[in-house]
């Protein structure tokens, strides 16, 4: 699959946000500093960067955003033409970008923790510069939301990376979903782009649902999956040959050769292995 590979300007902000003021070299801590901390807020606030974002999700109709902040990301969104709904969970913040996007038609702002709220249903995209330490959940938000057409994340740089098999391996919950979903690896999002700096870099990562599957039955398919990912006997040959039968002809029709450890396994490979063993 090929990858993009981009990179933000670094330009040279002075070492603040707009809810904490400077940041100093003092050892205090404010309850704005904490809240930030607990909801692990940090502003992306590189005008390059959110180019980038809005062009890696070409926004088109709803948009709902989590974890909106500050707004920097909403705004943008919006001057595509998308109708945004930012969602964000820290009351101060989503007061202010209340007040600031009050006349704007095309942005609605709601109070609220994002995973808890019921997915449209009609067709929308999900578009959001993340709390990394809810990746996980917002992620599995999007995977079951029926409705949804796309999701691009800015997420930890190695969460997108493993995601988007991005190291030469393909993670569990990427090859499960592959026949209804693609993930890419759209861009890389150097950590001097937000405020607070956090410890590492971020990448974009797109999720996009496939106009047609990939295989007719998921509950087989996933069952597949998850035994050859259940690390029965070291390898994808002899975690598969507890249940099935034909395993050596379908791994040679399918490329695998019968020592491939699971995670170098392509999600190609795996749609192929499913049909190779004639299931429907």
């Amino acid at each position: 699959m090929a990858q993009k590979n981009f990179s933000s300007r670094k330009a040279g902000y002075q070492n603040h946000s707009h809810t904490q003021g400077k940041v100093g070299t003092g050892g205090g801590r404010t309850p704005r500093d904490r809240a930030r901390r607990e909801l692990s807020q940090n502003f992306l606030v590189d005008p390059y960067a959110i180019g980038l974002i809005v062009k890696a999700a070409d926004p088109v109709g709803a948009v709902l955003e989590p974890g909106a902040g500050e707004g920097a990301l909403t705004w943008a969104l919006a001057k595509c033409g998308a109708r945004v709904i930012a969602y964000e969970i820290d009351p101060l913040l989503a007061g202010r970008l209340t007040a600031r996007t009050r006349e704007n038609p095309g942005i609605r702002v709601v109070r609220g923790d994002f995973t808890k709220v019921k997915a449209p249903r009609e067709p929308f995209a999900v578009v959001g510069n993340i709390p990394f330490s809810i990746t996980a959940r917002i992620v599995d938000w999007c995977l079951t939301a029926p409705a949804l057409t796309s999701a691009t994340l800015l997420t930890q740089l190695e969460y997108a990376r493993k995601r988007s098999g991005d190291y030469g391996r393909w993670s569990l919950v990427t090859v499960s979903t592959w026949p209804w979903f693609s993930w890419e690896l759209c861009g890389r999002i150097d950590r001097e782009s937000f405020r607070p700096v956090p410890q590492v870099d971020s990448g974009i990562l797109r999720i996009q649902r496939r106009t047609e599957p990939l295989v007719r039955d998921r509950k087989a398919f996933t069952e597949l999956v998850e035994l050859g990912f259940s690390g029965v006997g070291g390898t994808v040959r002899a975690s598969l040959r507890t249940r099935y039968s034909g395993v050596d002809a379908a791994l040679a029709a399918a490329g695998i050769a019968p020592d491939t450890v699971v995670a170098y396994v392509h999600p190609d490979q795996w749609i192929a292995l499913y049909e190779a063993l004639g299931m429907p």
